[in-house]
C-alpha cells in the first residue's frame, strides 16, 4: 500500500519517472488527473545516501503521485468526500512567488487541513545558476557564487514573508526545528531534477511519521474511489482509470458507479495495475493482473455496463445488499449537487467530467456568474437552442461554455447561424477569461452604440462680450464657456424658457475643429438657425434639450458614465424642461 501524493506539476513527476507526459498536456498544464506508484526502491535510488538523513529506516512500501490540473480537481475530488491525498506538494515559481492560484491552492489545503510541502522551483533560472542534474540541492548549492547564493536566499525570504502573511510559519527545509508547526520549502528544479532527492526523503519521512496510523485504518473496510476516465480497451470494453483513495478492492466486489441521471451497479470482471511508475492515463507497458489493490493506489477496472459511467464520479464497493442501496443515495446526491438546471437566466457550462464541471461551476459563482445548466458531455444543439432563449433576455448570458468538449456539427451550424457565442477551451481559469473579456468587449461595444445615440446633458454661457460674436448667422459663430456638463456637434439648444433655438454645427477649439467640450471649455460654435440679437443674445445661457428616452438610458445604462458636473447639468435642464412637462420635476 502507498499512501496519495497531490503534486500538481507534471514535470516533475516526468523527473521521477524519466517521462515526458507535461510535453502532451494542453499549454504544458496538467488538466486531468493521473495516478504513478513510486516504488520506494526508486525513492532511495533517486535520494540515495540522503535517506540516511532521515535518521530512520523508510518502511513504506512506496508513494502514489496524484498529478492534478492545480487546484480545480483537488477541490472538487475532496468536496466529493473522498480523502484524496494525504501529503501535499505545493509547487511555486521562486523567481514568480505568489500568484492567484498559489492562494486559492493554500486556501484549499488549510481549509480540508492536508499537509503539505513546498517545492520552490526553477532555480536553475537564476541568474548564473551552475546546473548539475539530479544533484542534491545541499551539494549544488555549495557549487554556486555567492551572488547566486544570496539571490536564492532573498527569494525564499520573499516566499516566506508571504506565507507568513497568510499565517504560517515557513523556513528552507534544512532549518526547519518542527516540522508539525513549520512549512518545509525545498528548493529545486523540476527540469534538471535538482532538490528532486531532498523532496522525496521529505515526503517519504513525513509520509511515515505523521501519517502511519491513519495509512493502517484506510486500507480496512470496502474501497471508496474517484474515477478518472473511462476509457475502452482492446479485448476488455469499457473500463475506468481509478484512483482508490479509502479500503481494499478486491477484484469480485461489487462496486456503485455515477452515471449520467443513475447509479450504476456492477461486479468487477479484472483490475488491472499499472506497473510500477508507469502512468495510469499513458502507459508504456501492459498492465499486471491482480486479485485485491488497497488504498492509495491508481487502478483499472473492467466490469460490464459500464458505458455511461461518468468521470469524476465516485467508485463504491458494496459487499451486502444495504451496502448497494447507501451507496447508490449517497452517489446519486452527489451527482444531483454538481448537475444543475436551473431555469433561470444564466450561462450553459458542459464539461468532460463531473470533477471539472464542479471546478468549473464553482469558479463561475464565485465569480457571480450565474448558471443555468450545468451537464456532462459535448456541446449539442439543444445547447445551443437553451443558450439562444437566454440571449433573447439577457445577450451576456446567453453563451455556451465548454471544458474539454466537442461543439456537435449541428450545434456549430446552429450558433453560427443565431449569433450563440461558444466559448472552448482545456484550461479552466482561461476559458472563463476569455468569456470575461468577450463581456468586456460586447459591454464597451453596447456603450459605445449608446453613446453615438444618447444626448448628454450640457449647459453653455455666451460670453457677454461683443467681441465674442463672430458671425451673427447662417450659422451664428459664437464664443462660448462650458458652464456644467458637455456638448457635441448635433445636439440641439434651447433657452432658459425651454424656447428651441438651434441646432450646433461645429465646436472649434482655437485651430482645431472637435467632436465634446466640457465643464470649464472655452470653445467657438457654430449656431444652425439662430440669429445673433434675435434669437441669442451676449451674456446668455442656454441648454442642450434633452428628450424623456435621452434621461431614461443615462439613468438606466450610462449612470456609471456621467459624472458630477453631467448630473448638475442633467438637473438644471431638466428645471427649465419642467416648466412645459411635468415629467421634468422627477428627474
Amino acid at each position: 500500500m502507498a499512501n496519495g501524493i497531490l503534486v500538481h506539476n507534471t514535470t516533475l513527476l516526468d523527473r521521477i519517472r524519466r517521462t515526458n507526459v507535461a510535453g502532451k498536456e494542453a499549454g504544458g498544464i496538467t488538466q486531468h488527473i493521473g495516478a504513478t506508484e513510486v516504488p520506494i526502491e526508486t525513492v532511495k535510488g533517486l535520494a540515495g545516501p540522503l535517506i540516511q538523513l532521515w535518521k530512520g529506516e523508510i518502511k513504506l512500501p512506496g508513494l502514489l503521485f496524484i498529478d492534478t490540473p492545480g487546484h480545480e480537481a483537488f477541490t472538487s475530488l475532496r468536496a466529493r468526500g473522498g480523502s484524496l491525498a494525504d501529503l501535499a506538494v505545493l509547487i511555486v515559481d521562486i523567481n514568480e512567488g505568489f500568484q492567484p492560484q498559489t492562494i486559492e491552492s493554500i486556501e484549499i489545503l488549510r481549509k480540508n487541513r492536508t499537509p503539505f510541502i513546498v517545492a520552490a522551483n526553477k532555480i536553475d533560472r537564476i541568474k548564473g545558476w551552475k546546473v548539475e542534474e539530479d544533484e542534491p540541492f545541499l551539494v549544488n548549492i555549495k557549487k554556486q557564487d555567492q551572488r547566486a547564493q544570496q539571490e536564492l536566499e532573498t527569494k525564499l525570504w520573499e516566499l516566506i514573508g508571504k506565507f507568513y502573511e497568510m499565517g504560517f510559519q515557513a523556513n528552507r527545509f534544512d532549518r526547519v526545528q518542527n516540522f508539525t508547526r513549520e512549512l518545509a520549502i525545498v528548493p529545486i528544479s523540476a527540469k534538471y531534477g535538482i532538490g528532486v532527492p531532498e523532496l522525496l526523503v521529505l515526503i517519504a519521512g513525513l509520509s511515515q511519521k505523521y501519517l502511519e496510523e491513519k495509512l493502517k485504518i484506510e486500507v480496512e473496510g470496502p474501497a471508496r474511489g474517484t474515477i478518472l476516465e473511462i476509457r475502452e480497451e482492446v479485448g476488455l470494453g469499457t473500463t475506468l482509470d481509478v484512483i482508490i483513495y479509502d479500503g481494499t478492492l478486491r477484484r469480485d466486489d461489487t462496486i456503485v458507479v455515477g452515471g449520467k441521471d443513475k447509479a450504476i451497479v456492477t461486479k468487477i470482471r479484472a483490475l488491472l495495475k499499472p506497473k510500477p511508475l508507469d502512468e495510469i492515463r499513458d502507459p508504456r507497458f501492459r498492465f499486471d493482473q491482480v486479485e485485491e489493490v488497497a488504498a492509495a493506489a491508481g487502478i483499472k477496472i473492467a466490469a460490464p455496463g459500464l458505458e455511461e459511467a461518468l468521470a469524476g464520479s465516485p467508485v463504491i464497493a458494496a459487499r451486502s445488499e444495504e451496502d448497494v442501496e447507501k451507496a447508490r443515495q449517497e452517489i446519486l446526491s452527489q451527482i444531483q449537487s454538481v448537475v444543475i438546471s436551473t431555469g433561470k437566466v444564466g450561462v450553459i457550462v458542459k464539461a468532460d467530467t463531473l470533477g471539472s464541471l464542479e471546478a468549473l461551476s464553482k469558479e463561475l459563482q464565485e465569480k457571480g456568474i450565474p448558471i443555468r445548466k450545468a451537464d456532462v458531455g459535448n456541446i449539442s444543439k439543444t445547447d445551443v437552442m437553451e443558450a439562444l432563449s437566454v440571449r433573447e433576455e439577457e445577450e451576456k448570458y446567453g453563451v455556451v461554455l465548454g471544458f474539454n468538449v466537442r461543439v456537435n456539427e449541428d450545434a456549430e451550424e446552429v450558433a453560427k447561424a443565431k449569433g450563440v457565442p461558444i466559448f472552448v477551451g482545456s484550461i479552466i481559469y482561461k476559458l472563463i477569461e476569455d468569456y470575461e473579456e468577450w463581456i468586456r468587449a460586447e459591454e464597451e461595444k453596447r456603450k459605445r452604440e449608446l453613446f453615438s445615440k444618447v444626448t448628454f446633458p450640457g449647459v453653455i454661457r455666451l460670453y457677454p462680450d461683443e467681441r465674442y460674436i463672430f458671425r451673427r448667422s447662417h450659422p451664428a459663430i459664437v464664443g462660448i464657456e462650458v458652464v456644467e456638463g458637455r456638448i457635441r456637434p448635433g445636439v440641439a439648444l434651447i433657452k432658459q424658457n425651454g424656447q428651441k433655438i438651434g441646432v450646433i454645427k461645429s465646436i472649434k477649439n482655437k485651430n482645431d475643429f472637435v467632436q465634446e467640450a466640457k465643464k470649464g471649455d472655452a470653445v467657438a460654435i457654430a449656431i444652425e438657425g439662430a440669429m445673433v440679437g434675435r434669437h441669442i443674445h451676449p451674456g446668455e445661457t442656454l441648454y442642450v434639450d434633452l428628450s424623456k428616452n435621452d434621461v431614461i438610458i443615462l439613468a438606466k445604462q450610462l449612470k456609471n458614465e456621467m459624472d458630477e458636473t453631467d448630473i448638475r447639468a442633467l438637473k438644471m435642464t431638466a428645471k427649465v424642461k419642467a416648466q412645459q412637462d411635468p415629467f421634468w420635476k422627477a428627474v
